[in-house]
């Protein structure tokens, strides 16, 4: 049995005395991970369009292996596609998503430097795709290609690279806080 310090309000997630103020955990972290992604995003997607047009042509940079290759994406991950309102669609899950993330940045406890990091990734990379979609309606930047010969990876960017480790780091950080809350004793069995 823990010690009544492990014991953890019944639904918050949360340590007794460990104060959660609302969006106070790490922000210099959060902000400044969302800021160097989201401008390290734009400054690759416009040196991808000034260097590599036209779109489709492969770009050697390690052999066949990594490619730069000049994508325009009108859907969202992997092609995936809404049909003519992709865009839109994709527009509003982003706001929507990027709300669901600021919640979660506001119930995280300061010290959880793991979990800021992983939400300012996936919020950063968000925003930087959605920078895209609100500027051109050919579609989001793509252009880092990886694979072998015919057998390639959906053509992405530094968002995605962004969004997809923060999500697999979240997921790892909300697992491990569902173990730890298992783990703990609940207020009523003290």
């Amino acid at each position: 049995m823990g010690a009544p310090s492990d014991v953890r309000r019944a639904g918050s997630g949360e340590l007794p005395g460990s104060a959660v103020r609302a969006s106070s955990a790490n922000p210099f972290m959060f902000w400044g991970l969302i800021l160097v992604v989201v401008v390290l995003d734009i400054l690759t997607k416009v040196w991808a369009v000034a260097t590599l047009s036209p779109a489709h042509v492969p770009h050697d940079v390690l052999g066949d292996g990594i490619r730069f290759t000049l994508v325009y994406n009108p859907g969202a991950a992997f092609g995936v596609s809404a049909g003519d309102y992709s865009r839109w669609i994709f527009m509003a899950l982003t706001v929507v998503a990027l709300g669901i993330l600021w919640r979660m940045y506001q119930g995280t406890r300061d010290g959880a430097y793991v979990r800021v990091l992983a939400l300012g990734l996936v919020c950063g990379g968000a925003i930087g795709n959605m920078i895209d979609r609100i500027r051109s309606s050919i579609g989001v930047v793509d252009f880092i290609d990886v694979g072998i010969g015919v057998h390639r990876w959906p053509t992405f960017n530094v968002a995605d690279m962004a969004v997809s480790t923060g999500a697999a780091l979240l997921a790892w950080v909300l697992l491990q806080e569902d173990r730890a809350a298992a783990r703990v004793v609940p207020a009523g069995d003290l």
